[in-house]
């Protein structure tokens, strides 16, 4: 395996030997273990979003990153990595991408923001809508969670009832007690009004709607994760809210600008009361939307007879910069070809990656899953099972290859060098998986296994 890190890496020491040969060995990562321990001191949990705190990285091997470019970081201690998942699916295009940095920074020479709302607001709104052809008004705001609680309360507002209805086989919605109050971490929340129903399974809908429909305001739902939605099934989901009277609600955090500049709503041909946008279309700038229906939407303006509802009034929510980066966002992905390069790239790793996991002998252990633009992958164990020690085991050693992936989601910075080169460092974790489940597990191999975010205790 040849070192995939950078010169400035080499320049102070650092080695990585291949973890197949020599599995103890580790990347130099003192300064990220003492800017750990600091950030634990400073900020409870060490990082502002569950999903990056170190216990979801193998022990001792969280690097804190200091800067990237394209689809590359570097970490403290001058380690590079190839990197997938890019900002938690935000970064869509790639770090520092030249596009979005030229707009941001024109605009910042503006200022960021005022007392009224700039021009660049209807800009952007008339930007999102036009990509966006099935909304009818949007609203920016900072982050997905605000996004989502506002359509939330939009249709309790509208429908005059109370209880919230998710789609349990997808792991988040928001941060806010209606949907928190559902997973492991309850504490600090009272009891929710939420229910839940599985994801393409229409007569369960149905039961549910037939038993609880009278008090239900809203679905809320992404279109396609992991899974694409069977025949009809979205179709039906609609027809169903509209039968009981409720909203539907469709989550497009993860599925807007990477399924089409459209969001999943314009590829599957399914138009919703109101959507939620966020992640990709901020390239890591921090920018969310409210979409939906004009006569749902003025319930939070000045032009409705209806009682008002109070909706989504941030002081931050339309600075420029961020509505600038968004729309270079919508522009490159509508006119550079972006969705189709992030699925021309997922179809190469996938297809790499089942390659090279067959050969090992781990084909039904190391499983690649998903849409193209954003994949995921599972490690199981000898029966089966999801295993997070497993887990460890596979991203320490794509670690040791200079990999950084928690999933698979591709970026547009990606190259192909980039992909298979990534496909030989999973070739080397493969044989170190083979080697594991051959010994009976993987505990001497991994160490403290990476955990859950939604759970109880620490």
């Amino acid at each position: 395996m040849t070192n995939t890190f950078s010169d400035q890496s080499a320049q102070i020491g650092v080695r990585v030997q291949s973890a197949a040969s020599e599995s103890t060995a580790l990347p130099r990562l003192r300064r990220s273990a003492e800017l750990n321990e600091r950030l634990h001191r400073l900020i409870p949990g060490g990082a502002h979003t569950y999903a990056k705190g170190d216990d979801q990285f193998p022990d001792g091997m969280a690097p804190v990153i200091s800067r990237g470019h394209g689809a590359h970081v570097w970490d403290v201690d001058g380690n590079r990595y190839v990197e997938y998942g890019s900002g938690l699916r935000s970064v869509v295009l790639g770090h520092a991408h030249p596009r979005v940095l030229s707009a941001v920074r024109a605009q910042l020479d503006h200022g960021a923001n005022f007392v009224r709302p700039s021009v660049i607001e209807a800009e952007a709104a008339e930007r999102f809508l036009a990509t966006v052809p099935t909304a009818e008004m949007v609203k920016f705001t900072k982050n997905g969670s605000d996004a989502t609680t506002a359509a939330v309360r939009l249709a309790r507002a509208h429908t005059r009832r109370s209880v919230v209805a998710i789609c349990r086989d997808q792991p988040f919605f928001s941060t806010d007690d209606w949907f928190i109050g559902t997973t492991q971490m309850t504490a600090g929340i009272p009891a929710q009004s939420t229910l839940s129903f599985p994801y393409g399974d229409l007569p369960a809908l149905s039961d549910l709607l037939d038993l609880h429909g009278s008090d239900i305001a809203c679905l809320v739902m992404e279109a396609a994760t992991v899974t694409e939605p069977p025949a009809g099934y979205l179709e039906g989901v609609r027809a169903l809210a509209d039968h009981h009277g409720c909203l539907l609600v469709l989550d497009e955090m993860i599925t807007g600008f990477r399924w089409a500049a459209s969001g999943a709503q314009g590829l599957y041909g399914i138009v919703p009361d109101l959507s939620t946008f966020g992640k990709a279309l901020g390239n890591g700038f921090a920018v969310s939307a409210l979409a939906g229906r004009r006569e749902i939407m003025e319930r939070g303006g000045l032009r409705s007879p209806d009682e008002r509802v109070f909706l989504l009034s941030t002081t931050h929510g339309a600075e420029t910069h961020a509505l600038a980066a968004a729309m270079a966002v919508m522009d490159a992905c509508v006119e550079e070809g972006v969705i189709a390069r992030l699925h021309q790239l997922g179809d190469r790793l996938r297809a790499g990656v089942h390659e090279v996991a067959a050969a090992a002998g781990v084909g039904e252990q190391v499983v690649v899953r998903g849409r193209a633009s954003n994949l995921v992958f599972a490690t199981l164990d000898h029966h089966g099972n999801p295993s997070q020690e497993f887990r460890t085991l596979f991203l320490r050693e794509l670690l040791l290859g200079g990999v950084l992936a928690p999933s698979f989601v591709v970026s547009a910075a990606l190259t192909d060098s980039d992909v298979d080169r990534t496909v030989e460092v999973v070739a080397d974790a493969c044989a170190v998986y083979r080697d594991a489940l051959e010994a009976g597990g993987p505990e001497k191999y991994a160490g403290r296994p990476v955990k859950p975010v939604f759970r109880r205790f620490a």
